[in-house]
């Protein structure tokens, strides 16, 4: 138990420590830091309108920044290779161990595993591992800040950024995954599986409709895992056509994606410009959650449409386990668990939930989790850390280079009208991560009420399209790859969540809502903005962070 919690321990303490250093004013901000945020002083100044112009000052002022973007797309493009590299080096696995025992029986000897350790198969799947992509490329990005600065800078930026949501994730997954609140949450959703027996299609419809929604009490992440795990137990494990399969991961990004804007805390794009622009929970819920619900109805109803037949045809491969003749899901629950254990991880998870940005609180609540759960170790799973570590590594990997891409962002945001503004808003999610969309629009004053609302919209809609669109996309892949041979290929799950984004797009935009424009209060002052600024640990182009030291 103890070295199995090691790895974590280890990851939590490496996230930790450039906070604390943060928090100790350790560091002056880099160069590049504050050149980025009187950039639109600058450009104000001496009368730049242009987005060409305006970009082209800032490349040439700060050519580090231009090389940061450079090193960013080349991730992304990364990530498009991956199933291809995974396959690879599975080749090159398979050369290997054919080799060695050709080797070993040459020699009339038996191959044992350690023989079987491929250094360069092993090389190639860790570069075809999607989670670790963000990562890699971090070791590029400090290679140029060297070459630009020194050591010495690596260490400010690094302190700039805040890892509290990566660290989150891994704790909120961690504790999702456990048996006694996947049986809750299964059991919950039993109760809208049963409207149609049970059946594979009843729930696939209920996991996929139910489960999204629920995200905007137990945060997005928290809904995903749920969600992912009970879709691998219910429906991927009776292997759906890779049309399907495709079909339900991209639904299922979307519908999490707008499924948890019906309060004001659960989604991260919701949670970046909440207190900024004054949004309730009851504002959200009436304005945006009422069109999240309607557009998940109408993208699951249609997917469901279009593969009826084939989840109809799931039951088919079901076995019988219960005697009575009839294919069933097989389950666990003749291992009753004790209603206490179970309520004791649901307040691990309201905990964590409600502490979810201050780390020192839920990471400590996390540490009693884990003797809590040791002592009711008859009533688990083993537990699997895995997953959440990889997932919490993609998240610091994208935080850490999505601090660098305002300087291009914040200027193409500002210089959209309505439409443009939600299209370009849902197009730079799919590359940016959504939070890093609002956070940005949240830094530029003056937005009328129709572009909040719209840069939102656009963010929650486009979160479903790419793995890096939404903070939960990593948990939901990590947890289902196994089911996509070499891995999830980034162009077909484009194509999976293409038609989801369409409606809910469409929904959020034409569905009839006059007094839209009254939800966006009058902006908070600078104080609540700087507040506000590291939730993300994106870096601010016009925030002045020594405003809050002032303040205070």
């Amino acid at each position: 138990m103890r070295t199995k919690l090691l790895p974590l321990l280890l990851l939590l303490f490496t996230f930790a420590v450039p906070t604390l250093h943060a928090a100790a004013g350790a560091h002056a901000k880099p160069e590049f830091v504050e050149r980025m945020e009187h950039f639109p002083a600058e450009e104000e100044a001496a009368g730049m309108k242009g987005i060409g112009e305006i970009l082209s000052h800032r490349a040439s002022e700060q050519p580090f920044l231009l090389v940061a973007t450079i090193i960013f797309v080349l991730a992304i493009t990364h990530t498009f290779f991956a199933v291809p590299l995974t396959k690879y080096s599975h080749k090159l696995q398979h050369e290997h161990d054919a080799m060695i025992r050709r080797e070993k029986e040459a020699a009339g000897e038996s191959a044992t595993a350690q023989d079987m350790v491929s250094f360069k198969a092993t090389f190639f799947h860790f570069l075809g591992e999607i989670e670790a992509i963000f990562g890699i490329w971090v070791i590029a990005l400090i290679a140029a800040i060297i070459g630009f600065y020194d050591v010495d800078t690596v260490k400010s930026y690094i302190t700039t950024v805040n890892f509290t949501e990566p660290m989150f994730v891994v704790i909120i997954m961690a504790l999702a995954s456990t048996r006694p609140v996947l049986r809750f949450a299964e059991s919950a959703l039993s109760f809208f599986a049963k409207w149609g027996k049970e059946t594979p299609s009843a729930w696939w419809l209920s996991i996929l409709i139910v489960a999204p929604i629920l995200g905007s009490f137990i945060t997005e992440p928290g809904a995903m895992t749920i969600a992912a795990m009970l879709l691998a137990k219910k429906f991927y494990k009776l292997k759906p056509s890779p049309k399907l399969a495709y079909g339900t991961l991209g639904l299922l990004f979307v519908n999490i994606s707008v499924g948890g804007v019906l309060t004001n805390f659960a989604a991260p794009p919701v949670l970046m410009v909440a207190q900024k622009w004054g949004l309730t929970t009851p504002e959200m819920f009436m304005h945006f959650g009422d069109k999240a619900i309607i557009g998940i109805l109408l993208s699951t109803g249609l997917y469901y449409g279009v593969f009826r037949k084939e989840l109809a045809s799931l039951s088919g491969r079901l076995e019988d386990h219960d005697g009575d003749g009839k294919g069933d899901l097989q389950d666990d629950h003749s291992r009753t668990i004790p209603l206490w254990i179970t309520l004791t991880h649901l307040f691990f998870m309201a905990w964590t939930v409600f502490f979810a940005h201050t780390p020192a609180l839920f990471i400590g609540g996390f540490l009693f989790f884990l003797a809590f759960r040791q002592g009711t170790a008859h009533h688990q799973f083993k537990m699997e850390l895995k997953g959440p570590i990889l997932v919490g590594f993609f998240l610091a990997g994208l935080v850490i280079h999505g601090g660098l891409q305002g300087w291009w962002l914040a200027p193409i945001i500002t210089s959209l009208t309505e439409w443009p503004l939600f299209a370009g808003s849902v197009l730079l999610t799919s590359f940016n991560d959504n939070a890093a969309i609002t956070f940005l629009a949240s830094q530029v004053s003056g937005l009328g009420p129709e572009l909040k609302y719209a840069v939102l919209a656009g963010a929650v809609c486009g979160g479903g399209l790419t793995v890096i669109a939404n903070a939960p996309n990593p948990a939901g892949q990590a947890l289902l790859s196994r089911f996509f041979g070499d891995g999830v290929s980034p162009g077909k799950l484009l194509m999976g969540a293409f038609v989801p984004t369409v409606i809910v797009s469409l929904v959020m935009m034409l569905f009839p809502d006059a007094t839209v424009d009254r939800i966006f209060d009058k902006e908070k002052p600078l104080v609540e903005e700087v507040e506000e600024t590291p939730q993300r640990g994106l870096v601010s182009p016009e925030a002045d962070p020594d405003v809050k030291a002032d303040a205070e």
